[in-house]
């Protein structure tokens, strides 16, 4: 793509809108024409099965970032898994786990070309890496080191050992001495450790990363009732790797998708925390930024229904499909209908790649049997 400054900047924002965040927007314009080959990342522990903000959501964003003009620099974080006890802190098992992200990745659409799969376990042995990971711990408070735990997926009063304090000066090192990143883009339950890098970077001589933060994808189950900050209850509604069906899985079959979907939250007429249009909206119709689904829409958004129903209908646009539902003009049962034949036509070349490759199919046989752990 050709695109104007702007353009690419609209692209990046796209990435954090309804919910996400840029932290040094204004600063995008200096970046982008600084004419410096241009590096963003995202980093994931290797735990149990991908699901599918992981995996689709992911490659969305990624080739967006792309093609705004980003080398995408994927972090398989093993030792990060292995320090927050993940898969039993088998690190073995964590390692299977990290192949298994790849192989899903390179079916999924992502722009393979210009991404990069680095591994945590490639850095740990080098001095270089430990020096500046002490660097960093020296230039935080330990009560600002704990005030990230959450990208762990743990709070301050948890019961944290030191290795889990270690975490966050890693990652915010990572940043600078491995991804040597213009731009972090990685989800809002990272926001806080990455605006520890944006504090002690310039006190280390390293630039401040702009950081794009993009929205959690909501769980299939109904609303959490909270009161805590908005924050720590998207944290508490998202996706769970522990529960099955709180979420799409990559490698789920044709019958796991219809029978997640069709038991999914989701009222006639309402759209807040509406975990199926969430679907719609980050998945569907943000699937035409991946390597051969660009046509998955080509002729709208169709829901099949019977004549006896009013026939099929056709929706050009999310809005449009949003209005719909929100004045009871199409019904949940015939939007999930729908939703279920997308999602598996997105996740067809998933299966499709683990059916037919062997490594990746014994691979995934490993990683079904491993036993996730919180």
């Amino acid at each position: 793509m050709n695109l104007s400054t702007q353009e690419r900047i609209d692209l990046i924002k796209s990435i954090a809108a309804d919910g996400g965040e840029i932290v040094g927007e204004d600063e995008l314009k200096t970046i982008l024409e600084s004419g410096e080959e241009l590096f963003t990342y995202d980093g994931f522990e290797p735990s149990g099965q991908m699901h599918i903000a992981q995996g689709i959501i992911r490659a969305i964003n990624t080739n967006k970032m792309i093609a705004a003009g980003f080398t995408f620099r994927m972090w398989v974080a093993d030792w990060f898994g292995y320090l927050n006890n993940k898969m039993g802190g088998d690190l073995e098992k964590i390692k299977t786990v990290g192949s298994y992200f790849i192989e899903i990745w390179k079916a999924s659409g992502m722009d393979l070309d210009n991404t990069e799969f680095l591994w945590t376990s490639d850095f740990v042995g080098k001095r270089e890496y430990w020096e500046l990971v002490m660097k960093v711990a020296k230039a935080s408070t330990l009560k600002r080191v704990l005030r990230t735990t959450e990208i762990m997926g743990r709070k301050e009063s948890d019961d944290l050992s030191a290795a889990q304090i270690l975490y966050p000066c890693m990652q915010t090192a990572d940043i600078f001495g491995v991804m040597k990143c213009q731009v972090t883009q990685l989800g809002m339950d990272q926001r806080k450790v990455n605006m520890l890098a944006r504090e002690v970077g310039p006190e280390l001589g390293f630039n401040k990363p702009v950081v794009v933060s993009h929205r959690m994808l909501r769980g299939l189950g109904a609303p959490v009732d909270s009161n805590e900050d908005a924050t720590t209850r998207a944290i508490a509604a998202k996706m769970s790797k522990s529960i099955p069906d709180s979420a799409i899985f990559m490698t789920d079959t044709e019958e796991d998708v219809k029978r997640k979907i069709t038991k999914a939250y989701c009222t006639d007429g309402v759209i807040e925390d509406n975990p199926i249009l969430e679907y719609c909206k980050y998945i569907i119709f943000q699937a035409k930024f991946l390597k051969g689904q660009q046509d998955l829409l080509k002729d709208g958004f169709i829901v099949e229904r019977p004549e006896k129903w009013g026939g099929n209908i056709i929706f050009n646009s999310y809005e449009e499909l949003e209005q719909s539902f929100a004045n009871k003009e199409l019904s949940s049962i015939d939007l999930k209908g729908a939703v279920i034949i997308y999602l598996n036509k997105l996740l067809q070349p998933v299966r499709d790649h683990f059916e037919n490759d062997v490594n990746a199919k014994a691979i995934l046989e490993q990683v079904k049997s491993f036993q996730v752990t919180r």
